[in-house]
Parts: C-alpha cells; sequence; structure tokens
C-alpha cells in the first residue's frame, strides 16, 4: 500500500512539472504572437488568439493548484498510514512478547 502511495505521489510530481512547463511554453508563444503582431506591417488581430493563450495558461495554473493540494493530501495520509502501521506493529510486538511468554511450572 505505501509502494502506491509513492507511485501515485511520483505521478502527481511528473504531472506538475508537465504543468509547469506548458504553463511556461504557453507564456512563451503568447509572448511570441504579441511580438508578430506589433510587427506585422498588414492589421493582423491576434488579440482574440493571445487571450485564448492566456486564458489556457489560468486553467493550467488553476490545474497545477489542485495537483498540489492533492499531492498534499496525499503526503499527509502516506504519513498517517505509515504512522498508523508503525503504532500497531508496536502494539502487535508488544502483545506477542507477552503471549510468547509461557507460565512458569512449579
Amino acid at each position: 500500500m505505501l509502494y502506491m502511495f509513492w507511485q501515485l505521489e511520483g505521478d502527481l510530481h511528473n504531472i506538475r512539472e508537465s504543468q509547469v512547463e506548458l504553463r511556461e511554453h504557453i507564456d512563451n508563444l503568447a509572448s511570441e504572437l504579441c511580438r508578430i503582431n506589433e510587427h506585422q506591417k498588414v492589421a493582423l488581430d491576434l488579440d482574440p488568439y493571445v487571450k485564448k493563450l492566456l486564458n489556457a495558461r489560468r486553467r493550467v495554473v488553476l490545474v497545477n493548484n489542485i495537483l498540489q493540494n492533492a499531492q498534499e493530501r496525499l503526503r499527509r495520509l502516506n504519513h498517517n498510514v505509515a504512522k498508523e502501521t508503525a503504532r500497531r506493529k508496536t502494539m502487535l510486538e508488544a502483545s506477542g512478547a507477552f503471549s510468547s511468554r509461557s507460565p512458569s511450572k512449579p
């Protein structure tokens, strides 16, 4: 079960990294479109496309925040599971130590 948490956390981390990379690409593309728009001799309105890119960027940031929150909740859950597992193991070992002792024979 702990392996599943670590694997899921790793997957979330990879997704967050790709979201950051996507956001950077969107920023670069929006900047490039603005630069092209400024240097165009022919009036070509690229503003709607820039707005769409910025809207996509906003959604990517939103998804990244959701993933970050999910990853943090997963970390806390993983920590609590590990803590509870250790507590139960300690209890089992303690009860096993008492039950494994045989009463003294007179």
